[in-house]
């Protein structure tokens, strides 16, 4: 070999020695980015009593982390000459009603030294399956993000779920309740941000005066006024969801046989509730992954017009096997296997739209209007929102 060949080898030696490294590098990058951030550990704390912040006492510092990952405490705010925290929460029929008149305080008073705090003062351990009932998302560190993504946020959002040390230390009772803190961190009005609970009505008439008294430099007129919304989840109320649970597992499993006729009955959708169908089966990987996020759905929207319903088309001489998948996952839900052999015919039954690829999710309204219709595993948030945005469901009270 020539040295000008020895050199040309070292050469493509020492460049793919280089670029090795630089990709173990981007790799060990990558690792080290996707191990970065906040991960939520909610504990269940024990039962106490709870007392809200006195007016005047010295504001409870925290350290709270926002929805990048990065803690949050009170002197991230120290410019601000008043600051507004407002302990909410993702699943409360309240706090969603109040948040658009959130965003709009924040938007007004964002450039006048007012600083504007929301704080999830939920545990995720003690929240239950029905109290999901007005909302796509729950109160898990994640669904905030999604809460906020979706709502379009204009202020920190803190999570507190874990221990709920802010929660505790402010006393916050409901949600929302809000603390208003003067220049000194000194707490000076605590309660409502109205008096109107209701979507678009109210105009944060409250919150706006009390804030305007202390800019203006005077002693707040009204600083202390109750606030009516759902009560704020303690994670000691873990027991009451363990209750629940046990109810549900006890409850009877059905499955009943159903013809065509049948499923036009069931399509016609004769009752006053919006009606969940699922055509599955037993054999259809992706209808047995999603199955007990709908049974989860029945569980969450079932106290109101809503109404979860199972059809599967495995062969009556597997019933048996269907009906121990349903005592499996709980399914204490109405369920149908299909009686007839024609599935072809039972496809134009449900919707002449669908291909015949399993699974199959439909929405009905009463009196048989398909709302939502999705061939495949469903996207659940989609599905979720299509639910509780029905006027049937409803967000808000």
């Amino acid at each position: 070999m020539t040295t000008k060949k020895i050199v040309l080898l070292f050469s493509a030696l020492l460049i793919m020695f280089s670029s090795c490294k630089d990709a173990d590098k981007k790799q060990t990058i990558a690792q080290d980015t996707s191990e970065e951030g906040f991960v939520a550990n909610p504990v269940r704390i024990e039962k106490r009593d709870v007392e809200t912040l006195a007016i005047g006492s010295d504001a409870p510092d925290f350290s709270l982390p926002n929805l990048k990952g990065e803690f949050v405490s009170l002197k991230d705010f120290e410019d601000a000459e008043v600051v507004v925290l407002i302990f909410t929460c993702n699943h409360c029929p309240t706090s969603q009603a109040y948040e658009t008149r959130m965003i709009e305080f924040t938007k007004e008073y964002k450039d006048k030294g007012v600083a504007v705090v929301a704080i999830n003062s939920a545990s995720p351990l003690g929240l239950m399956y029905a109290e999901h009932s007005w909302s796509d998302v729950g109160d898990s560190y994640e669904d905030m993000k999604i809460r906020a993504g979706h709502r379009g946020f204009n202020f920190p959002y803190l999570y507190d779920g874990d221990l709920q040390e802010a929660s505790l230390a402010y006393g916050a009772m409901a949600t929302p309740h809000i603390f208003i803190l003067d220049k000194e961190r000194k707490l000076r009005y605590q309660g409502r941000i109205d008096a109107d609970q209701r979507q678009g009505v109210g105009k944060s008439e409250d919150l706006i005066r009390a804030v305007e008294e202390l800019l203006a430099g005077k002693e707040v007129s009204n600083p202390v006024t109750k606030s009516i919304g759902c009560s704020t989840k303690w994670s000691w109320k873990a027991e009451n969801s363990k209750a629940i649970d046990e109810e549900w597992a006890s409850r009877e499993v059905i499955l009943n046989d159903i013809d065509n006729e049948g499923v036009k009955e069931l399509l016609a959708n004769n009752t006053e509730k919006l009606k969940l169908i699922n055509v599955w089966a037993t054999w259809c990987g992706p209808c047995v992954r999603e199955f007990p996020d709908l049974v989860t759905l029945q569980r969450m929207y079932g106290k109101k017009d809503f109404q979860f319903v199972s059809l599967s088309v495995d062969k009556m001489d597997i019933k048996d096997k269907v009906f121990k998948f349903l005592k499996e996952e709980q399914a204490a839900v109405e369920n149908y296997i299909y009686s007839q052999d024609d599935l072809y015919e039972l496809i134009e039954l449900v919707d002449p739209k669908w291909s015949g690829a399993l699974p199959y999710t439909l929405l009905v309204e009463p009196g048989g209007k398909k709302v939502y219709a999705h061939q495949g595993e469903v996207e659940m948030l989609e599905l979720r929102r299509a639910i509780v945005d029905h006027d049937l469901i409803r967000r808000y009270r």
